[in-house]
C-alpha cells in the first residue's frame, strides 16, 4: 500500500480508496467469516494508523464514506476517519457512513443465497471467488455485471468529490470498505484475469486506489487503478462490451 501511494495521481484528481475491512477476529474454517466477527485492538489501531497516514502522506481529505452494513466494516471506516481528523482541523469524524448492500454479501454478486451458499460452504472462500469470476456458479450474477454494478457505485462516490467544496482547501478521498471476496473478484474482472488464486487475496487493510476519467457518465468514462504497486486502466465501455461476448 505504500507504495500504491506514491503512483497515486496529481493532488487535484479525486480518488476512491476501496478497501477490505482492518484485522478482525480469527474464523475457523474454510473462511466462512461470520457477520458478528469484530476488530481485534490491533485492527482498530491499524485503522486509525492508516487514516492518518494517508491524509498525511496524500494531503487528501476524506470527504465522504460508503461500507458495507457489516460492523467490522463500518468501525474501519469510523477509525480510519478518526485518523484522518489527527491531520486535519475539519470535522472529518462528522461524515455520515452511508451502509450500501452492494457491499457485502448477499448483494453484491449473490442473487439466489439458497444455490450460491452450498458451493461457497464446499469450496472454501478462494476457490469459490475463483469459480464465481470464471462464470461457472448457479446463483451469481455474470462476474463482470457484478463488478459493473460496484463500479458504478464507486463512480457516484467519485462524482461526489468533483462536485465544488469552497470551505475545503484540500483534495479529497472517498472511502469505500467492503469484505475480501468481494475485493478479490472485483480486481479479478478489471484486470481481466477471471482467475483467484491465494496469492491474489487482498489482506486485511488492503486496498485498492481507484479514479474515473471523462465523468460525463458512467458508461463514458475510464477507470484508472492502483492495485498492489502497479497503475493499471480499463474503459468502462470494453467492460459492458465483455458481458455480452
Amino acid at each position: 500500500m505504500f507504495s500504491a501511494v506514491e503512483l497515486l495521481p496529481d493532488h487535484d484528481t479525486p480518488i476512491v480508496l476501496f478497501t477490505r475491512h482492518s484485522i478482525r477476529e480469527v474464523v475457523c474454517g474454510k473462511g466462512l467469516a461470520g457477520y458478528d466477527l469484530q476488530l481485534t485492538d490491533e485492527g482498530r489501531e491499524l485503522a486509525v494508523a492508516w487514516g492518518e497516514y494517508l491524509s498525511q502522506q496524500t494531503q487528501r481529505q476524506i470527504v465522504n464514506c460508503i461500507s458495507s452494513p457489516i460492523q467490522r466494516c463500518i468501525d474501519t471506516a469510523s477509525l480510519m476517519i478518526a485518523g484522518a481528523d489527527r491531520h486535519f482541523t475539519e470535522n472529518t469524524h462528522q461524515i455520515e457512513i452511508l451502509e450500501q448492500a452492494l457491499l457485502v454479501e448477499p448483494g453484491s454478486f449473490v442473487v439466489d443465497i439458497d444455490l450460491a451458499v452450498p458451493h461457497f460452504r464446499k469450496q472454501g472462500a478462494v476457490s469459490f471467488i475463483d469459480s464465481f469470476v470464471k462464470n461457472t456458479l448457479p446463483g451469481m450474477k455474470h462476474p463482470i455485471r457484478g463488478v459493473l454494478d460496484v463500479l458504478e457505485l464507486l463512480f457516484n462516490s467519485h462524482l461526489i468529490q468533483c462536485e465544488p467544496n469552497p470551505t475545503s482547501k484540500h483534495c479529497a478521498l472517498s472511502l469505500a470498505v467492503s469484505h475480501d471476496t468481494i475485493l478479490a473478484a472485483f480486481i479479478a474482472v478489471i484486470s481481466g484475469h477471471f482467475q483467484v488464486q491465494k496469492k491474489d487475496w487482498p489482506e486485511m487493510m488492503e486496498g485498492v486506489f481507484v479514479w474515473f476519467d471523462n465523468t460525463s457518465s458512467f458508461e463514458a468514462s475510464q477507470l484508472n487503478w492502483v492495485w498492489r504497486g502497479q497503475r493499471h486502466q480499463v474503459e468502462i465501455r470494453d467492460l459492458n462490451t465483455a458481458v455480452h461476448d
